[in-house]
């Protein structure tokens, strides 16, 4: 079903992407996924005190429409495609702890979906609506939510932070 198991970065960041790639296209977007995002990642740990002292890992898969709206059907009983899902590892309460202590955290899984990313970036840089989306599906593997006003309030506060670090 993949294409491609992208090899992890070869440093030690504090930051690590397991990119998986099940939808040959994005190849045409994201050339280098590997690189790609060891540049946004050395950005961010460079210059956001969470990622600091921390290691954390987490799996993306760049899927399309087929691929996301399958998962979407099975974890979260809706038929439809969307734009990302994210899938944590842990509870916040737990990860909580887990940030205490010197520690790796494997924080969870994200997967995107090819075709929202274009229908969204439309008038925009891809590379942009893609940054959003991804840093997105991270906030919710640190345990962020959007159920309440004040909860995407803090969530947006979160990402705007860690999108203003990358670009």
């Amino acid at each position: 079903m993949f294409l491609k198991l992208s090899k992890p970065i070869k440093k030690k960041p504090m930051i690590k992407i397991n990119v998986l790639i099940s939808n040959k296209n994005w190849k045409k977007y994201i050339k280098d996924p590997d690189l790609y995002f060891k540049k946004k990642t050395t950005k961010v740990q460079k210059k956001l005190s969470l990622f600091k002292k921390k290691k954390f890992s987490f799996s993306l898969l760049l899927a399309g429409n087929k691929e996301i709206q399958i998962l979407n059907k099975k974890f979260r009983k809706k038929n439809k495609t969307t734009d990302v899902l994210s899938f944590p590892f842990y509870e916040k309460k737990i990860l909580n702890k887990l940030l205490k202590k010197p520690q790796n955290i494997y924080l969870g899984d994200v997967i995107i979906n090819l075709n929202k990313i274009i229908e969204q970036a439309k008038n925009k840089e891809f590379t942009s609506v893609f940054d959003k989306i991804w840093i997105h599906g991270l906030s919710h593997l640190l345990g962020y939510r959007h159920k309440s006003n004040n909860e995407f309030l803090v969530m947006k506060k979160l990402e705007n932070k860690i999108y203003k670090c990358i670009n």
